[in-house]
């Protein structure tokens, strides 16, 4: 009996356990899921700052300059009584005693002696007023963004702690095949090959293995044991042809996850070895792979890679003659708040996913409503 299509995503989400911790230098962390959270090394700013080119002041003017002090120096040795100013650069740090930075094009100096307008706390930068040395500024789990680096880096690190990218191998399946050209009668043209690299962006993809439809070749290429999850394509149905099955249970493997209520891509399948590896079967249609690839490989990639569920992306969606029993998963594109069918949705075609912005989940007996949308993005 096919598992309904929630719980084998979820299945397929706690098959697994988060890789490996490594430390890596901040350029090669992009992309990567945090291991342990962004904690501040110092706070920021480290000093009372200047937010504007002007002049630091204390009590009512006009006031007399006593000094200067530009961004990059260090905090000036002195405390600025009533009535006096220092002339300040943005980002410099301000006396001790400073009420108030005037900008410059709002003051006049005459011999020393500024004239202005203050406003008691404008235009300085308290000390630790963005965060406080030890705050957690970032999560585990969360993906390093350039926009994370840069707050990794401002907060004072030069390293990261994330989990290791996951290892990928992909086995082709199937002798009608063609690698190359047009394809003829009798022969296709191999459409999954080329689709799974982009989405598996977020993994080190070890290589693409073609094998024809002989059970012992496949069994061989299940043995390679550098990849933490082996993706193959087709053999997944109970065809004559179909030997991915039997090949797993004489490898001793568990099989999670041993047919979806899904359509497209019911064959789908779920495996784990018994040294560990899991095994993601596709479908030979190439649509139907797509929606296995979004139901079971990414859950398993992101847990892999220590990534954080994220909250689903919805949208309204209308009648679209939903199945009574399986879950349907259709390309659409996304105006507003509402998704649109784009068709072309036959499992052996990816015109329509093509096309689309992202596949709808559309549940059993679905009549109009708000649906889960999933983007055709890599696992990362």
């Amino acid at each position: 009996m096919n598992m309904p299509w929630n719980l084998a995503r979820q299945t397929a989400r706690e098959a697994a356990k988060p890789l490996d911790a490594v430390e890596v230098a901040l350029p090669d962390a992009v992309g990567l899921a945090l291991a342990s959270g962004v904690r501040a090394l110092a706070s920021q700013p480290a000093c009372d700052t200047s937010a504007m080119d002007g002049y630091a002041v204390a009590g009512p003017g006009p006031w007399t300059i006593v000094g200067r002090v530009a961004a990059g120096d260090p905090v000036p040795g002195v405390w600025l009584g009533s009535g006096k100013a220092f002339g300040v650069a943005t980002g410099a740090p301000v006396p001790g005693g400073s009420e108030a930075v005037i900008p410059v094009e709002r003051t006049s100096v005459d011999n020393r002696r500024l004239a202005g307008e203050a406003v008691t706390g404008k235009h300085i930068r308290r000390r630790g007023e963005d965060w406080s040395a030890g705050d957690e500024l970032v999560p585990a789990g969360s993906a390093v963004s350039p926009a994370v680096l840069g707050l990794a880096a401002g907060a004072g690190h030069d390293t990261l702690l994330v989990r290791r990218r996951p290892r990928a191998a992909v086995i082709v399946t199937g002798d009608e095949l063609l690698h190359s050209g047009p394809p003829r009668p009798g022969r296709v043209r191999d459409a999954i090959g080329p689709m799974l690299p982009g989405l598996l962006a977020g993994a080190d993809l070890l290589g693409t293995t073609h094998v024809r439809d002989d059970p012992s070749a496949l069994a061989d290429a299940l043995t390679f044991d550098q990849a933490d999850v082996l993706v193959t394509c087709g053999a997944t149905s109970v065809g004559p042809a179909d030997h991915l099955r039997r090949v797993l249970a004489e490898l001793g493997a568990e099989i999670l996850v041993s047919g979806v209520a899904c359509r497209p891509g019911h064959p789908m399948l779920l495996a784990v070895l018994p040294d560990g590896r899991c095994v993601v079967g596709l479908p030979g249609n190439p649509f139907a792979a797509l929606a296995a690839v979004l139901t079971l490989l990414q859950p398993l990639m992101n847990t892999l890679s220590g990534h954080t569920v994220r909250a689903p992306i919805t949208a309204w969606l209308g009648d679209v003659n939903a199945h009574p029993k399986d879950t349907r998963l259709i390309p659409v594109t996304r105006t507003g708040t509402e998704a649109v069918p784009v068709g072309h949705d036959r499992p052996g075609s990816l015109r329509g996913a093509a096309l689309a912005d992202a596949l709808a989940v559309v549940p059993p007996g679905h009549l109009g409503g708000e649906v889960e949308l999933l983007t055709c993005a890599s696992a990362s």
